[in-house]
């Protein structure tokens, strides 16, 4: 399906789709599958009472590394350099400022952490570790100010700790499946504040 074909009503099964077919490709070097990683997420975000909103943020956070499944959108995406970026791309049509802002920061998010909080550092995967050397690693005191003046960058440290969190082997979660209804009820009340807009 092009990204021209996808609505309000069809965006959460699309996306479902890709988790069922791509979601057991490995995760950048981790100990889990990439949906494993992003059902770690959103298990965390729920286990903490975060809203339905930031649940879905951190269920979808890394939905950027299957841009290919979108269409083109730029010439960057081939290599997935920017899943961060691309993610948000992808969801802004469908989903509400709060949760393509953490999809889009949650990369920043984990270079703002490093610079802003001594602990973090050693709490990242070797992976992640190798990751943040090629995303520019921590932020320099510009960046956090500019980062802090996001309305959404708390909400996006949030969604980063369970992102980091989420690499378990083995972790009970829920499905893909059981969170349709809380997707679709988001994209639903979205589509209906842009209608009255």
């Amino acid at each position: 399906m092009s990204e021209n074909r996808l609505n309000s009503g069809n965006i959460v099964e699309f996306i479902a789709d890709i988790f069922e077919r791509r979601g057991a490709e490995s995760y950048l070097g981790e100990q889990v599958t990439m949906s494993e990683h992003m059902l770690q997420g959103a298990w965390l975000a729920e286990q903490e009472d975060a809203p339905e909103a930031l649940v879905a943020a951190a269920l979808l956070h890394d939905i950027g590394h299957y841009t290919s499944e979108f269409g083109a959108y730029s010439p960057d995406d081939v290599e997935d350099n920017h899943h961060d970026e691309a993610g948000g791309r992808v969801l802004e049509p469908f989903f509400p400022s709060v949760i393509v802002e953490c999809v889009r920061l949650h990369v920043a998010a984990k270079r703002y952490l490093c610079a802003t909080d001594p602990t973090y550092f050693g709490k990242l995967s070797q992976a992640s570790v190798h990751t943040l050397s090629l995303q520019g690693g921590p932020m320099d005191a510009d960046e956090v100010a500019e980062f802090r003046q996001n309305p959404y960058h708390e909400e996006a440290v949030r969604v980063r700790i369970w992102d980091e969190g989420g690499k378990v082997p083995a972790m009970k979660t829920k499905t893909f499946r059981d969170y349709v209804p809380l997707l679709e009820r988001v994209v639903k009340q979205f589509a209906e504040t842009r209608t009255l807009a």
